[in-house]
């Protein structure tokens, strides 16, 4: 791969998004007084050729394309998107509708009829080690002698923190009901629901690629769509009448968590097969009253003894 090629993939990697022009040192700095350049149509000035020293990436770099679903800013550099949830005040009230009696839109009464006051705390457990050899999903138990015991330590570890627990929603698949099942023994009231959005697939085509992995580009489309819908369904922030902070249990795929908390956090989620979780371990996410978003732990196994510790 030629250098150009590398430092274009590099910048699409951190931008997240098309590259239109950068420059890279590569050697000596050019000499003050140098570089002179001249502005384009638009007022912008760019240089004309590249000076001693640099190397110009061209402007049609290539990037992965993004799902259509993903809805991501213009411009470049440093972004947080504070409405990425679409549950921001000013967006959720409609600036146009006036008091009746006054003619007055009393903003500031309605905006905090609408503000979030309670903190959500999720948290995104993965499954136990199965039987990978199982023909349908019926057939993909948990392995009795590692499976099992790690959804028991993962129930202890949770029931150790201390924490009123709200409920625990998992995928529908058998592998993440059974560990649901294990970890609820140690969770007594907390009510659970099942639902398919949760169900393990292909979120979106991972960026670099990799050849042991390589499903079908209709597997992307419906996938990435069930699991971007739940994305939106579970992660964000708390209603405004909810008034006590939440927590959260989900039981599901490795797949789900990595992609959730790529887009959490606002990182490119072509990025999401770059994390690694183990079997049973423990990621936690906190979203505040004002949208932003926090990772404290990511695929957390610590609590498990060193022979029970699996990535499959």
């Amino acid at each position: 791969m030629s250098v150009g090629r590398a430092l274009a993939l590099a910048a699409c990697g951190l931008a997240g998004g098309s590259v239109l022009l950068s420059a890279v040192v590569v050697g000596k700095q050019p000499a003050r007084g140098g570089g002179d350049s001249e502005p384009r149509s638009g007022g912008s000035a760019v240089p004309s050729a590249a000076p001693p020293g640099l190397l110009l990436l061209p402007p049609t770099a290539s990037c992965p394309p993004t799902a259509g679903w993903i809805e991501r800013p213009a411009g470049s550099g440093s972004y947080w998107d504070s409405n990425w949830d679409r549950r921001e005040p000013l967006a959720l009230i409609n600036l146009k509708k006036k008091n009746e009696e006054t003619g007055e839109e009393e903003l500031a009464s309605r905006l905090d009829h609408c503000k979030a006051k309670a903190t959500r705390h999720i948290f995104l457990i993965r499954h136990s080690q199965y039987h990978l050899d199982g023909r349908a999903d019926k057939d993909r138990t948990l392995t009795p002698w590692v499976g099992r015991e790690q959804a028991e330590l993962t129930g202890r570890r949770l029931a150790s923190l201390g924490l009123k627990f709200d409920q625990i929603i998992h995928s529908s698949m058998t592998r993440a009901t059974e560990t649901t099942e294990i970890i609820s023994k140690h969770l007594p009231g907390v009510k659970k629901i099942s639902t398919d959005l949760l169900r393990e697939g292909a979120p979106i085509e991972p960026d670099p690629p990799v050849s042991h992995w390589k499903p079908e580009a209709v597997q992307y489309y419906e996938d990435g769509a069930r699991i971007e819908a739940a994305f939106r369904n579970f992660i964000h922030r708390a209603d405004a009448k909810q008034e006590e902070d939440s927590y959260e249990i989900f039981v599901c795929h490795a797949n789900v968590i990595r992609y959730i908390v790529c887009r959490a956090l606002q990182f490119p989620p072509e990025g999401w097969l770059r994390l690694s979780l183990n079997n049973g371990s423990i990621t936690h996410l906190v979203i505040r009253p004002n949208g932003r978003v926090a990772l404290r732990t990511l695929g957390d196994t610590g609590f498990m003894p060193p022979d029970k510790i699996t990535r499959t």
